[in-house]
C-alpha cells in the first residue's frame, strides 16, 4: 500500500531546509502549477525503471493542485525554517 505524501513532508522539508532550498521550491510549486501535471505524469512513468515510494508519493502530490499549495505553504511555514 502507498503511503500518503504527506507521510514524506517533514522528510522532504529538512532536506530542502538542509540545502535552503525550502523557499524557492514552494515559489516553482506555487506559481509552476500547469508544469506540475506534466512532473507527476514524468515521475509515473519513471516509476517503470525505479521504483519508489517517494517518488510516487511526489507524483501523487503533483497530481493534486491542493495538496502541491499545502505542501507550499508547509516549506514557508516559520516551524520549518532554522
Amino acid at each position: 500500500m502507498m503511503k500518503s505524501s504527506r507521510e514524506f513532508w517533514h522528510r522532504w522539508a529538512e532536506s530542502l531546509r538542509r540545502y535552503q532550498l525550502q523557499d524557492i521550491t514552494a515559489s516553482f510549486l506555487e506559481a509552476a502549477n500547469p508544469l506540475a501535471l506534466l512532473g507527476a505524469q514524468i515521475l509515473y512513468f519513471s516509476n517503470g525503471f525505479i521504483r519508489n515510494d517517494q517518488l510516487n508519493a511526489i507524483a501523487t502530490m503533483l497530481e493534486d493542485e491542493s495538496e502541491t499549495q499545502a505542501f507550499a505553504s508547509y516549506l514557508t511555514e516559520s516551524g520549518i525554517k532554522p
